[in-house]
């Protein structure tokens, strides 16, 4: 991400209620415009989706999916407010969208504050790696970039949806929580893969207990 005020992302950020990143993403894109950032994060429902983040989310329902003739199996909980939401079909299609896109895309935690700090310093270490004999402020910068995308490729609500690859998980709920009007959390989730476990190639684990 370019150079952004950190003034401006706290003003956005008090006027959305959005995300640090969603407000530096936002502005990023709109050039430092305060006003396009804000009328962008709208629109994508982030805004109002950060006015409800607070809001308790006790009921949803926990949905399943099996893929490839039984090779790939999927766990998801997804949270609401209300009875009266979980039972409706557009959230039960968005959690069975969701239940899709983890099948696919292989996530390993719901957000990066699950990711273990042994990785993420492990990762770090890697990236550092790569670019000595820089200047530090622009290794920093480097770094910080492939984070981002490491966090991207593991990272459930930051993956880009896999029917519109455009838009992340995140932007997603926030959508469905501007269109149902309740709170909506992904809690957790468990994806099997057939083989998986005896070839040790999950790295970071995403299984109920350390998701919840």
């Amino acid at each position: 991400m370019a150079d952004i005020d950190p003034k401006l992302v706290k003003q956005l950020r008090e006027k959305t209620n959005a995300g640090m990143m969603d407000c530096k993403r936002a502005l990023t894109e709109s050039g430092g415009d305060l006003e396009k950032a804000e009328a962008a994060l709208r629109t994508k429902g982030i805004a109002s989706a950060g006015k409800k983040a607070s809001r308790a989310t006790k009921e949803g329902i926990v949905a399943s999916y099996i893929h490839l003739q039984g090779k790939v199996g999927v766990l998801v909980e997804v949270n609401c407010e209300t009875d009266f939401v979980a039972k409706n079909e557009n959230f039960r299609e968005f959690v069975k969208d969701i239940t899709l896109h983890i099948a696919a895309a292989h996530p390993q935690v719901v957000t990066r504050e699950e990711v273990p700090q042994k990785l993420v310093e492990s990762e770090r270490a890697i990236y550092e790696g790569q670019v000595q004999g820089k200047p530090a402020n622009v290794i920093d910068k480097i770094v910080a970039g492939k984070l981002d995308k490491f966090y991207s490729t593991v990272c459930l609500m930051e993956q880009g949806f896999i029917k519109n690859p455009d838009q992340t998980i995140k932007e997603l709920v926030a959508t469905k929580i501007s269109e149902l009007g309740e709170n909506i959390v992904i809690r957790r989730f468990t994806r099997y893969s057939v083989g998986e476990a005896i070839a040790g190639e999950a790295p970071v684990s995403a299984d109920a207990e350390q998701a919840a």
